[in-house]
């Protein structure tokens, strides 16, 4: 088989000793090592590269699209999953720095499942994420619903500026579909013109949004109506059952917030320094959102008008921004709101698209030579930009008249990129618990310094992030009428997230089982058998179950 033009003849694993004595790699160098040639540009700098996890994350888009949400389940003390949620997906973040010390490389769930696991278990893993990263990025685009109307009633254009503007209704569906439509059209362009202005206008964004945040945070805390201490009670939930699984319900939100993190990973290939920069800008990105979203669910439930009238749940953090600062004051602060969700979207439409050229360049996917190419002048795949967002624009249009849209495909989406990081941490962990205990012993970053290692703590870290993760995948999918199908009576909606992601994984074994010898491991890796013992924590190697 010829060599894909964007792969580089397979280098040869370094040995840890070799790999010690290497420092101060320039970041080409250190790619070409890894078994790739340096086609994309590097115009992603340190806090670039925050930016796209912050931005993925997105606390104001996600936490005004979800708040009512979570609200609604739990009341008041949905609150306390956050710090839940945020444990755990910290936890991960932390298993996701040290592999993108070690492997900064485009595609990071892809090439990290691969390297760990093998040929097979990897290409599942990334296909997973393709499909969950395109749904994320439609409902990213979809939370402009949640904010525009709320600035100007002129948004609402289907039905007209007096029609039923909230997201769960038939009305405030269509209308999120044709804003998403817009937005992404607007995110492909920029997207494809160029990774410094995709930088620039990420960066820009999230200096906004952290604006926004802080000036949030700070005014409602100053407007109070109740005591921190209403996150003691349930005040707002949803009446009849047991409230155990009515908080697990409003735990939707808090993990829908908390996932893109590993954003950053996604562009090592475009950033300087990646193996310093990247683990930290991963960690960063928790660590602030998790900081920054917190409060924002605090002052909310403080400053909220009321708790019991209905408007909150329905509303979100949207009603009480309108209600507590006036027309004025309210509107400009949304607007830092849209520009989040504008910064979010194309955060996650370029993740996405690194994640499909990672895997065309190793011929992984269909049209695999197209979806791989470069442009000369531009420096991004362009066609590979095109495929997500079309394919986001289709996830909108076949929901369309859909008042579970919302609800339905974040819980969907997120499931998904839970199920993919699971196929990271839990090679992981195995990889560990099978003698691979020294994962970046001897690695050093661009500056000659020891890369960023859990060291002795990783066995700890990487058992509960997994079984973290596993709880929350079960969670997310769980068939709740509330949430997959708000007619109340139609099973196959309920249970529309189970059977759409056995779908999506029948019609990727079909293709990978009708084309799998055509597909490459990545490359700088040598493909075969582990050393049963000793061997398996052999820098370099890779399990390879089925070839």
């Amino acid at each position: 088989m010829s060599q894909h033009p964007n792969v580089a003849p397979p280098a040869q694993p370094l040995s840890p000793s070799g790999r010690g004595a290497a420092t101060g790699l320039a970041e080409a160098d250190g790619l070409a090592a890894l078994g790739y040639r340096q086609e994309l540009r590097r115009g992603v700098g340190s806090f670039s590269s925050f930016a796209a996890g912050f931005s993925f994350v997105s606390i104001l888009t996600t936490v005004f699209q979800l708040f009512g949400l979570g609200f609604g389940f739990g009341g008041a003390a949905f609150f306390w999953t956050w710090p839940v949620v945020f444990a755990g997906q910290m936890l991960v973040a932390l298993n996701f720095a040290e592999l993108a010390a070690r492997w900064p490389v485009s595609g990071a769930i892809y090439q990290w499942s691969t390297r760990l696991a093998g040929k097979v278990f990897g290409w599942f893993t990334g296909w997973t994420m393709i499909v969950g990263q395109i749904l994320t990025v439609a409902v990213a685009a979809v939370a402009l619903q949640a904010v525009l109307p709320s600035i100007w009633n002129g948004f609402q254009i289907v039905g007209g500026s007096h029609a039923d503007a909230t997201p769960t209704s038939s009305t405030g569906a269509e209308n999120a579909v044709l804003l998403g439509c817009v937005l992404l059209v607007v995110t492909t362009v920029v997207t494809i013109v160029s990774v410094r202005v995709m930088a620039l206008v990420t960066s820009a964004g999230v200096v906004v949004e952290l604006i926004g945040v802080s000036a949030l945070i700070a005014l409602l805390f100053f407007l109070p109506k109740r005591s921190a201490t209403v996150v003691l009670h349930t005040t707002g939930a949803a009446s009849g059952g047991s409230y155990l699984f009515a908080w697990l319900a409003s735990a939707l939100m808090a993990a829908y917030v908390l996932v893109g993190f590993d954003a950053a990973g996604e562009l090592s290939e475009e950033t300087r320094a990646p193996r310093r920069t990247t683990p930290k800008t991963i960690v960063r990105a928790v660590a602030v959102s998790g900081l920054g979203g917190g409060l924002l669910i605090l002052a909310g439930l403080i400053a909220a008008p009321s708790l019991t009238d209905g408007n909150l749940a329905s509303g979100g953090l949207a009603w009480v921004v309108s209600q507590r600062f006036g027309s004025v004051l309210g509107r400009l602060l949304l607007c830092t709101v849209a520009v989040a969700v504008f910064a979010c979207t194309l955060a996650c439409q370029t993740a996405g698209s690194r994640m499909v050229f990672s895997m065309a360049r190793e011929n992984a996917l269909p049209f695999s030579r197209t979806l791989a190419k470069v442009s000369p002048r531009t420096g991004t795949p362009i066609t590979a930009s095109l495929v997500v967002g079309v394919g986001a624009v289709a996830a909108l249009v076949v929901n369309i008249g859909q008042t579970a849209l919302f609800t339905a495909l974040s819980s969907l989406c997120i499931a998904m990129l839970y199920l993919a990081y699971l196929g990271v941490t839990g090679p992981l962990l195995w990889r560990r618990l099978t003698g691979w205990t020294a994962l970046s012993d001897g690695e050093r970053d661009e500056e000659g310094h020891a890369v960023f290692s859990l060291g002795r703590f990783g066995i700890a870290v990487g058992t509960i992030a997994v079984l973290y993760q596993a709880a929350m995948v079960v969670n997310l999918l769980w068939p709740r009428t509330a949430v997959y199908d708000t007619t109340g009576h139609t099973w196959w909606l309920r249970w529309s997230g189970v059977l759409f992601i056995a779908g999506a994984t029948a019609v990727g074994g079909l293709y990978y089982a009708a084309t799998h010898r055509r597909h490459r491991a990545p490359s700088g890796i040598t493909v075969g058998a582990v050393a049963a013992a000793g061997g398996a924590g052999a820098p370099g190697t890779v399990a390879e179950a089925a070839s």
